[in-house]
C-alpha cells in the first residue's frame, strides 16, 4: 500500500510535466505516421511496378531500414542532418521515425495490393479507365480497407517507437520521465508512470482501430 501511495501522490504531483510530453508524444507520432504513410505507399507503387530499376530502389530501401536498428538510423538521420541544415530534435526524429515505419507500411500496402485480384484492374481498364486511374479509384480503397488492421499495429508500434526519440534530446513522455528520474533517483516510479501514459494511448488507438475494422465489416 505504501508503494501504491507513493505511486499516486508522484502520479498527481507531476502530471502537468506529463502532459506536456504526452503532447509532444502524440504531436510526434502523428507527424511521423502521415509521413510514414506516404513514404509507405510511394515505395509500394515503386515494387509492384513492372520496371526493374524502381523494384531494386524500394527493395534496396526496404532492406536497409528493416535490416538496421531504429535508435541507429534517428542518430544517423539527427547528426547527419545537422552536419548541413539546423534542424530540431522533434523533426528529426519525426522523419527517422518516418523512414522507419515507411518500411513497414510499404510491405503491408504492397501485401494488400498484391491480394486484390487481377480481374479488378481489367475490369477497370476494360471501363476506358487508365492505369493509374484503376489503381487510385478500383485497386487501392479495397487495399486500403484490408490494410487497416495491419496498419493499425504498425502506428501503435510507431507510437511506442516515439520513445527512442529522446535520446536526441526530445521532451516526450520517456523524455520528460527520464529527466524526472535522474532529478529524484526516482527512476522506478517515474518509468512506471510514463507505462501507464503509453498504455493510455495505445487503448485508445486500439478502441478506434477496432471500430473502424467493425464498420467496415458491416458495411461489407
Amino acid at each position: 500500500m505504501e508503494h501504491l501511495s507513493h505511486f499516486l501522490q508522484v502520479f498527481i504531483n507531476s502530471y502537468p510535466l506529463f502532459l506536456q510530453g504526452l503532447k509532444i508524444t502524440i504531436y510526434l507520432s502523428i507527424a511521423s505516421l502521415v509521413i510514414a504513410f506516404v513514404i509507405g505507399l510511394f515505395f509500394a507503387i515503386l515494387k509492384i511496378s513492372n520496371i526493374r530499376p524502381l523494384q531494386w530502389i524500394a527493395d534496396a530501401y526496404i532492406w536497409v531500414i528493416r535490416g538496421t536498428p531504429l535508435i541507429v538510423q534517428i542518430f544517423v538521420l539527427y547528426y547527419g542532418i545537422t552536419e548541413l541544415i539546423l534542424i530540431n530534435a522533434f523533426w528529426a526524429g519525426a522523419i527517422g521515425l518516418a523512414i522507419h515505419s515507411g518500411a513497414y507500411i510499404a510491405e503491408i500496402i504492397r501485401g494488400t495490393i498484391q491480394s486484390i485480384d487481377k480481374g479488378q484492374m481489367e475490369a477497370g481498364r476494360s471501363l476506358g479507365m487508365t492505369k493509374p486511374q484503376t489503381m487510385r479509384r478500383i485497386i487501392l480503397p479495397q487495399a486500403f480497407r484490408r490494410a487497416i488492421p495491419s496498419l493499425g499495429n504498425q502506428f501503435i508500434i510507431g507510437i511506442k517507437d516515439s520513445s527512442l526519440v529522446s535520446f536526441i534530446g526530445a521532451q516526450e513522455l520517456f523524455g520528460v520521465s527520464s529527466s524526472l528520474g535522474s532529478n529524484s533517483f526516482d527512476f522506478l516510479t517515474f518509468y512506471s508512470i510514463a507505462a501507464v501514459y503509453y498504455l493510455f494511448i495505445v487503448f485508445i488507438l486500439t478502441a478506434v482501430v477496432n471500430r473502424v475494422e467493425k464498420k467496415l465489416a458491416k458495411s461489407d
